[in-house]
């Protein structure tokens, strides 16, 4: 029985994400992001509902809208992005492995959205990211980073990477943590299989830019780690 509902999810899931894409693609070459992302959002949750996944979003209530945030989530899954673009308030670009940005149909869609690919292993490749990602958040551009760098193997946070709280520093911007809970359990990067249980998005209290410009950059690491734990639930 588990194997025809992961046959479902799979069938279901990657029809609505390939229409996602196509809608973004052709979205983008007529209108402006104002006019299109609100539709491609809800592409996005409509993907979880076709799955009958319910997700839950607690602490929106702190992000002002139109005003430019850093989001840092902890990295658990291949629905972690959509996740995150789904349910973020308001327009948010991520900064993402440049492999995918080679994938049939999302890597064009992505470099469409103007997300940003990061070679991890080349530390001179990954500064030119992280410059054009400050550009974007000086253009008053919300992004997401997800600073494990890999997705979790265990459920648990990994330890996360120093560049990104290199480029919050020099942003200026407010960082926000966000803590994904149930994406585990939905689908381990060890198993194929994919079991519809309920999803949580939780927005943790944000950490001020001046508090942001103020610690050195292992302690902001370490602060920001700490919250997103403390934000995701345990099964």
């Amino acid at each position: 029985m588990s194997a025809l509902i992961s046959a479902y999810m799979w069938t279901a899931g990657l029809l609505c994400f390939g229409w996602f894409c196509i809608n973004t693609i052709v979205a983008s070459l007529f209108f402006p992001t104002r006019v299109y992302d609100p539709w491609l959002k809800g592409i996005l949750r409509r993907l979880f509902r076709f799955l009958f996944i319910p997700v839950t979003v607690e602490g929106a209530e702190r992000i002002q809208p139109g005003r430019p945030y850093l989001y840092m989530s902890n990295h658990v899954s291949l629905f972690d992005m959509p996740l995150l673009g789904g349910f973020i308030p308001g327009v948010i670009r991520s900064v993402e492995a440049d492999r995918q940005f080679r994938w049939p149909l999302y890597g064009l869609a992505v470099r469409r959205l103007g997300n940003i690919p990061i070679q991890r292993d080349n530390i001179f490749a990954s500064m030119r990211s992280l410059r054009k990602a400050r550009r974007k958040l000086a253009c008053r551009q919300s992004l997401v980073i997800m600073p494990e760098a890999h997705r979790t193997l265990d459920g648990k946070v990994r330890p996360f990477k120093r560049l990104p709280f290199l480029l919050a520093k020099q942003a200026g911007v407010d960082l926000v943590p966000v803590g994904l809970s149930g994406l585990y359990q939905l689908k381990s990067k060890r198993s194929w299989k994919i079991r519809p249980v309920p999803l949580k998005v939780r927005f943790g209290e944000i950490i001020p830019a001046e508090t942001v410009a103020r610690l050195p950059i292992d302690a902001l690491r370490d602060l920001t780690r700490e919250r997103v734990v403390a934000l995701v639930e345990r099964p």
